[in-house]
């Protein structure tokens, strides 16, 4: 299929938009500037401060340095070789702090012990603040030299508050993390601290991004064009992100995708090769006199050896001309045998393998082609494995040319300007908790029968409800809402003057969630809805009962790829 045919920009003035791809290893930015009337086109940025040939110009290190005092000295880079050593000395590295800002939850725990600490004093916020600001700062200094008949361009953009950002993240990534990274964005003076300011960075899923990338380029089959379903694989530095999509044939647009099964995200990217080869090394050098070099090889590995490794023992350089043949170590380098290697790579292949048996086994159509990306698919042995499993599913593999796996950010500009999905499919079930009438004739009400208590308007409740608003593996349109309704009681009318909802997240294995307490660590606050007195003008009062009351709606909304919450009221109705 030819490379998708864009339309002029339909907007009344000129804007720029900018998404940065901050990823675990690597990051890219791509912009693109919307002019109207005029076909919208994308650029990469591809000029870096001691930038090397790392990802064809397009992405940098995703490393910071410090000083004592806190102080960034070097960001983008991995080797300090124009700096003094004497200078560099007492620098921090930081590296991978990306995957600080994971969920905390169970599924999760299993990566904390494999990433590096913060810095003292530095939050994950705070580095991602640097961060951005260095990205931003480079963008804009890329831009005004590669137009430099347009002096004026960036300024004119700042004036008039259009300049919008698209921030990429892992499939798993939530509410909270989106909200960090705004605040991030906002710190690094991205945008203003206003709501017109924040509502201008929005937020895409590496995987939709990805898909984006692959419909912008033209890479379509056969099978995706009839509307059967495609599996976008994005195997990056932390995370392993699944994503299935079809084509919506009823559309009016021809490139309109539809979401046909849940996200998932995993973490098995390519930092937990390196861990478990770390691991792997420092077992058989510690205590050695090599273990002085065993940073060193680690390095060599994850930067050089790890994505050349074939069906052979791997040899990584080690900064020695000792040798020791019973430690393995020769000729400068340290022989891995190829079982051991493969050892290393195993766990993400097979989480692989079998995330894509369950998304074509819970996917809304049937999957026939498979997308692997990311910089991680850079990896032979990682593709092939997972080509002898696809093609034993007779499932279509394909792995797109590197400039695709380096281009997540062309993706996310791709989203904002061309805006291909429409449709997505709740991860979770979404809901709030309740004090819920208790009824009798319920086994698990009689159950908690002991916790009954009756509310100030005479009813018999139960506490602890989790009441679902949005059932976990539905298709949300963008326009679809989803609410129930609320009331609450109270003697006291000013009870009512702040009222506030936190809006719960169930991660659980029970396909029917009822109780908060129940499994409890499963349950997490996407969000809190909060009203600051108006829903106390509402507030009617009930003479017979002696009490006051107001009724809502909670509605959320999960079109786009940001979870919306709101409250809902009547006013003057007679």
């Amino acid at each position: 299929m030819a490379p998708l045919a864009r339309s002029p920009y339909t907007g009344k003035s000129r804007r720029l938009v900018i998404a940065f791809d901050i990823g675990t290893t690597y990051s890219g930015v791509s912009y693109s500037i919307l002019t109207p009337g005029e076909v919208p086109e994308i650029y990469p940025v591809t000029r870096f401060p001691h930038q090397g040939h790392v990802g064809g110009n397009c992405k940098i290190p995703t490393v910071i340095y410090y000083d004592k005092q806190g102080k960034v000295c070097a960001t983008g880079i991995d080797d300090l070789g124009d700096f003094e050593p004497d200078e560099v000395e007492d620098w921090t590295k930081v590296q991978w702090f990306k995957m600080h800002l994971r969920p905390k939850s169970s599924a999760t725990s299993d990566a904390a012990d494999q990433i590096t600490p913060l810095p003292p004093n530095k939050t994950v916020i705070d580095i991602f603040v640097d961060f951005m600001e260095y990205l931003y700062d480079c963008t804009r200094k890329y831009i005004q030299q590669t137009f430099p008949n347009q002096p004026d361009f960036l300024a004119s953009m700042d004036r008039n508050n259009a300049i919008d950002f698209v921030l990429t993240h892992p499939n798993g990534w939530e509410g909270s993390q989106q909200a960090q990274m705004r605040q991030a964005a906002v710190r690094a003076k991205l945008v203003p601290d206003t709501d017109a300011g924040r509502a201008r960075i929005r937020f895409v899923t590496e995987g939709e991004a990805s898909l984006h990338l692959c419909i912008q380029r033209g890479l379509m089959t056969p099978e995706m064009e009839r509307g059967e379903g495609v599996l976008i694989v994005d195997a990056g530095g932390g995370t392993i992100d699944i994503s299935a999509y079809s084509r919506n044939l009823a559309a009016k647009e021809k490139n309109t995708f539809e979401e046909i099964a849940a996200a998932q995200c995993f973490f098995q990217g390519s930092i937990y090769v390196t861990n478990r080869a770390r691991r792997f090394i420092e077992s058989r050098l510690n205590g050695s006199k090599f273990q002085g070099n065993i940073k060193y090889i680690v390095n060599e590995f994850d930067k050089r050896s790890k994505l050349t490794f074939r069906n052979k023992p791997l040899y990584v350089p080690a900064n020695t001309q000792e040798r020791d043949d019973k430690l393995g170590i020769r000729l400068g380098a340290l022989r891995l045998d190829k079982e051991d290697v493969a050892g290393f790579f195993k766990p993400s292949i097979d989480c692989i393998v079998n995330a894509v048996k369950e998304q074509r086994r819970t996917a809304k159509k049937t999957i026939s082609t498979v997308f692997l990306v990311g910089g991680f698919a850079a990896s032979d042995w990682l593709y092939n494995q997972i080509e002898i499993s696809m093609k034993s599913l007779g499932v279509k593999f394909f792995r797109p040319d590197s400039n695709v796996n380096k281009a997540v950010a062309d993706g996310g500009v791709s989203y904002f300007i061309d805006h291909s999905v429409t449709a997505r499919v709740s991860k979770h079930a979404c809901g709030a908790r309740c004090n819920t009438v208790y009824d009798s004739n319920d086994q698990e009400h009689r159950q908690r029968s002991s916790q009954v208590f009756r509310s100030v308007d005479g009813c018999h409740r139960l506490p602890n409800s989790f009441d679902i608003i949005l059932p976990k593996d539905t298709k949300v349109s963008e326009t679809k809402e989803f609410r129930r309704s609320y009331n609450r009681t109270s003697t006291n009318r000013s009870d009512f003057g702040y009222l506030s909802d936190p809006v719960l997240c169930y991660k659980g294995s029970s396909p029917h969630p009822r109780w908060t307490d129940v499994d409890a660590g499963s349950y997490s606050t996407l969000c809190n809805i909060v009203d600051n007195g108006q829903l106390i003008n509402t507030s009617r009062y009930v003479s017979n009962g002696g009490y006051y009351i107001i009724e809502y709606d909670i509605i959320l909304a999960l079109g786009l790829t940001e979870l919306a919450a709101q409250y809902a009221w009547k006013e003057n109705v007679s």
